[in-house]
Order: C-alpha cells, then structure tokens, then sequence
C-alpha cells in the first residue's frame, strides 16, 4: 500500500488530511484510490475555493479589507470529505446510516461545519448562486441538523449531477 502524503495540497486552502479525516480507526487507513483524489482536488478547485472566497467577501470582512491580506478571513472547515468502505462499515456499527453508495465513497462530497442556521442558509444560498451563474452543477446540497450541530452536505460528481437540494433535520 502506497502511504499518501496527508499534509499535500489539493487546492490553495484544502489538504488532503482535512478531506480524509475520519473518527472511525481502519485498516486501510481511510486512504483513498487515485480517482477519489482528483475527484477530491476537482470539488477543491471548483467548489470550496470559491464558496470559501465569496463567503469571507459577502459576510466577512469589511469593505476596506483585502481578502488576500486580511487576517479576518474564516476557513471552511470540512467535517468529512473522503469515506472508505471500511470507515462506512464501522459508521454502520456505531449506528449511523451511512449511504453504501455515498458519494463520499468516490470523493465527491464534502460535510461543511456551520456555525447556525444562518451560516448554513448564507452558504447554501452562495454554492446555488455559483452552479447558477457558471452554469456548472451539482449532485446534492443538503442543510442537515441532528440536535444543535448545523452542517451542509455537499457533493459534485463529474457527470451525472442531479441538483438535489434539502433540508434533513434531525
């Protein structure tokens, strides 16, 4: 087995660690083949740079301040990007339900921490407008909750995008 590099970049703000990071202890380490990385590096390039930007300039920063030199500037942060079959079969047996076609599985979704159901709904509202304008799409946007804790589900596949959009609450 080839040990992957987890401090390497897929994009400018993304490592590869952050998109793999799992609570769930494996065998194969969640690593994840070559397709699931490009996948990974293409939702980086394409999606989370972008909505991390636009995020910062639209609700962030000040209008005087630069987001390349502002130190205000907040991170997307990623709460599960890549899963492993073997990271899906241990969320099993802690009693979650994941997906056995997730599109995790492939590297094509993302979990992204909010801060609320404002943070969420702005984010949302932001990766719409983006599929809109670049006439780009996506396969699934979810806002979910289970208690307190707000997250966003996001996945875009190379081909075969179906726009899902929802609300799962819990």
């Amino acid at each position: 087995m080839i040990m992957l590099d987890r401090t390497k970049n897929l994009s400018e703000h993304f490592t590869l660690g952050e998109l793999t990071k799992t609570s769930f202890k494996t065998e194969d380490n969640n690593d994840p083949p070559l397709e699931a990385v490009e996948n990974l590096i293409t939702l980086c390039e394409n999606w989370l740079e972008e909505l991390r930007y636009l995020y910062n300039v639209l609700y962030v920063l000040r209008p005087s301040e630069d987001y390349f030199t502002s130190r205000d500037v907040e991170p997307l942060i990623i709460n599960q990007g890549f899963r492993s079959y073997q990271v899906m079969l241990r969320m099993k047996e802690a009693g979650l339900n994941p997906s056995e076609t997730s599109n995790h599985m492939k590297g094509c979704a993302v979990d992204i921490r909010c801060m609320g159901i404002e943070h969420a709904l702005r984010m949302m509202t932001i990766l719409i407008d983006m599929a809109d304008t670049n006439k780009r799409d996506f396969d699934e946007l979810f806002l979910e909750r289970r208690d307190t804790v707000y997250w966003l589900h996001f996945a875009a596949r190379p081909k075969d995008n179906r726009r899902k959009i929802g609300f799962i609450l819990m």
